[in-house]
């Protein structure tokens, strides 16, 4: 067992902090956020994230877990204290270590014995020399402090899984004795755990996300040439996939992605390599296809809708930037939401559990449904933003009697065309081709315009 405390309790500070206790350790999670410290006192959660309340209230109940308003009061006693605080991009790309410099300050003036501090937040390579520093220079007492890098992997959505059984645990760190306390921690977990220098732990998780992202710009390009050539993407990712060496993970095209990692992680790792000297034209290219899928979509829809999006009624289904969660930050969905609401375009709104966080993105300019079905009522067109797994199961007839068009835009290829389509509505995927094209390479001589009749 050990002592444990965790500054900040955003999605990957509590998920740290609960399953740690869970573990059998002894954990203070340290919030300086009145509110939200008054949300966990309570014993719930602040945001929606899959059986993270159910674990939290056990572990308070069992004396493992508790909450604290300040670093000075939580971390005393602690052998081991994780720094997760946020890392929010800046104008300029960079990410914002305002919060880090600011906790490892707090961490110096508040010593009161030897401390390991882990770096769990996403930062910039050199990160960890810049925390050593500044508690060095600034720690009251003799107590060893040492600096290491444990970047997390937690998708939201799946992040006690992700946490609980992961594929791989990557420590940077130079002290022998520091590498052994980090893989006494992680033993029950009984995953692989990579050992390398800091800077190479912090260059390891900007190199993942930046892989991922390009997986998904890369199919949405791939999905672009489909849908001229009349090629369906799905099978296209199925058979190139089936060569292990590609595989199908992160190969769904859509929206693009978004939430608050990719977006930020991929620029603040252009940002390294420009004030290194260097030019990562790759890496502005998957930004650039990821910022044109939402551009793609609205194109296509003014071209289903008669050349037009001004006066259009849009229903939008999804607004979270993923399922299984309510975060909104950088959601394709709430970006395309924006660019049809520029183009003139009422839209009605609907997500799971996103509705209230999609609120405070977007105010009034939208309007909320809590039903799925409400957002099609007098609509020209829908549209999946989203693939949440109740948008998989839509009733077409229901959706067939509300709407005032027959556009049905599915931007995350969730639905069963041919059900759609039976329905009487046009079906619009990506990377596959559009209605006319589809009844020209059958042989059918209708138009989209004879078949709206």
């Amino acid at each position: 067992m050990h002592k444990i405390a965790v500054i900040g309790c955003g999605y990957v500070g509590l998920v740290t902090g609960t399953c740690l206790a869970e573990l059998g350790n002894r954990v203070v999670c340290i919030e300086n956020d009145s509110e939200r410290l008054e949300v966990l006192r309570a014993g719930k959660v602040p945001f929606f994230e899959p059986g993270l309340a159910e674990l939290l209230a056990r572990n308070r109940e069992r004396g493992r877990l508790r909450f604290a308003p300040s670093i000075a009061q939580g971390i005393g006693g602690s052998a081991i204290v994780f720094v997760a605080v946020g890392t929010p991009m800046l104008a300029s790309g960079d990410a914002d270590l305002g919060d880090v410099r600011a906790a490892a300050l707090e961490i110096a003036l508040a010593l009161d014995s030897p401390k390991l501090v882990v770096n769990k937040s996403t930062v910039p390579v050199e990160t960890g020399d810049l925390v050593a520093a500044i508690i060095r220079e600034h720690k009251r007492g003799a107590h060893d402090v040492c600096v290491v890098s444990n970047p997390e992997f937690l998708r939201e959505g799946s992040a006690i899984a992700d946490f609980m059984q992961p594929d791989r645990i990557v420590i940077g760190v130079s002290d022998p004795q520091a590498e052994a306390l980090m893989r006494e921690l992680y033993a029950p977990l009984g995953a692989p755990i990579i050992a390398t220098d800091v800077r190479t732990a912090e260059m390891i998780k900007y190199t993942a996300n930046s892989f991922l992202a390009t997986r998904v710009s890369f199919i949405n390009e791939i999905a672009a040439i489909c849908e001229r050539v009349g090629a369906d993407v799905r099978a296209v990712v199925t058979g190139a996939g089936s060569d292990r060496r590609i595989g199908t993970a992160f190969m769904n095209a859509g929206l693009g992605f978004g939430g608050s990692c990719f977006p930020k992680d991929v620029r603040a790792l252009c940002r390294i390599a420009e004030a290194n000297g260097l030019q990562t034209e790759l890496l502005d290219a998957v930004l650039s296809v990821n910022a044109e899928q939402i551009r793609r979509t609205c194109e296509r829809l003014r071209e289903a809708l008669d050349g037009t999006l001004k006066g259009r009624h849009i229903g939008v289904l999804g607004l979270a930037f993923k399922p299984q969660t309510d975060d909104v930050r950088e959601s394709p969905a709430l970006a395309l939401a924006r660019a049809l609401l520029a183009e003139g375009a009422t839209v009605a709104g609907h997500d799971p559990v996103a509705l209230e966080t999609a609120k405070r993105a977007l105010g009034t300019r939208l309007r909320y449904v809590a039903d799925e079905y409400d957002a099609a009522e007098g609509a020209d067109a829908i549209v999946i933003a989203t693939d949440w797994n109740e948008y998989k199961q839509l009733d077409f007839g229901i959706i067939r009697g509300r709407l005032r068009g027959d556009v049905v835009f599915d931007a995350r290829n969730a639905c069963d065309q041919r059900e759609v389509e039976a329905h009487g509505l046009r079906y619009y995927g990506v990377g596959r081709a559009a209605p006319a094209a589809q009844s020209a390479r059958h042989g059918d001589p209708s138009t989209s315009a004879d078949r709206r009749s």
